[in-house]
């Protein structure tokens, strides 16, 4: 389970070793030579070669960040990059020591600590009905009182002793370790930083979540906006292997809260991803969130917008 020690345990490399191993020997004969995959980059010239940034892509399949990391690998004069990846990735145990390997942040939601700790007392994962009621009273959309009679006694009992409040605070001092790592990377690692503000996987761009315009009024670095397309025609599967095809990767000019951004400038220190940034900052971070989407809707072939 990625729980806080779990990731305190995450060291980010400047020159992850792994990341080179599996360019060298797994992406460059996949790409090359059982199959062939043309990755276009456009406007790479506008990566600054002298500050790190964070990338802000569309998440279209699996490995969509593969291609992408490859590309900047083989220009040689960029630094690495770090993802933020879903924690549910890690619950195979062999996946995750080679995302850590490949030094990338995992990020644990709500919903998979919910899970997490529901197996861990129950024995056994929560039916999505069962979750769903989980999930509304720590929302608040419902009573403790008036959801019990509709769930399992392991589900009453696993919503007793303070729960709600505990995974609460438990998720946001996990997501204050995230934002450390994050900050660690792209202050003192020399990580570029690729982030999916939709926070899921889906063909058409979806809904932004704000997570990553909170790092961005945070730490002041410039996002990229990325639009990717067809990437979901070469990667069709679970496995990563690509096919033949065509990948493009449209990046979009930067946005900084010296520019485009100016006007949600948060000039006070403010905690990342707590509970009190949100709710004093909900219009900054929902703006900024909406204009990130709105560049990288604009970035993406027909198929993949709105």
């Amino acid at each position: 389970m990625v729980d806080l020690e779990y990731l305190k345990n995450i060291n980010l490399t400047s020159t992850p070793i792994v990341q080179k191993l599996l360019a060298t020997f797994f992406l460059t004969p996949n790409y090359r030579i059982f199959a062939n995959v043309d990755i276009q980059l456009e406007n790479v010239e506008k990566i600054p070669r002298d500050e790190t940034v964070i990338f802000a892509m569309n998440h279209t399949d699996r490995y969509n960040y593969w291609p992408f990391q490859y590309k900047l690998w083989t220009m040689k004069n960029l630094p690495y990059t770090t993802v933020w990846v879903k924690g549910k990735y890690y619950r195979n145990n062999i996946l995750g020591k080679v995302l850590d390997a490949c030094n990338l942040i995992p990020v644990p939601s709500m919903g998979y600590l919910i899970e997490e700790f529901y197996k861990k007392k129950n024995g056994k994962r929560i039916e999505r009905e069962e979750y769903r009621i989980v999930r509304d009273v720590i929302d608040g959309s419902h009573e403790i009182g008036d959801a019990l009679w509709k769930i399992a006694t392991e589900t009453t009992s696993f919503l007793k002793d303070d729960f709600v409040e505990y995974i609460k605070s438990y998720h946001e001092t996990i997501m204050e370790r995230v934002a450390e790592l994050s900050k660690i990377a792209l202050f003192e690692r020399n990580l570029n930083l690729i982030v999916f503000p939709e926070g899921t996987r889906s063909l058409q761009l979806g809904k932004g979540r704000t997570g990553l315009a909170q790092l961005v009024l945070h730490t002041e670095k410039k996002v990229f906006p990325v639009g990717c397309s067809n990437s979901d025609q070469v990667y069709t599967g679970s496995l990563p292997i690509a096919k033949s095809g065509r990948i493009i990767y449209r990046i979009g000019d930067p946005l900084s809260v010296e520019d485009q951004l100016q006007e949600y400038r948060i000039k006070e220190k403010f905690k990342l991803f707590s509970k009190e940034s949100q709710k004093k900052y909900k219009e900054q971070f929902e703006s900024v969130t909406r204009i990130i989407m709105e560049n990288i809707n604009s970035l993406v072939d027909k198929g993949y917008r709105r």
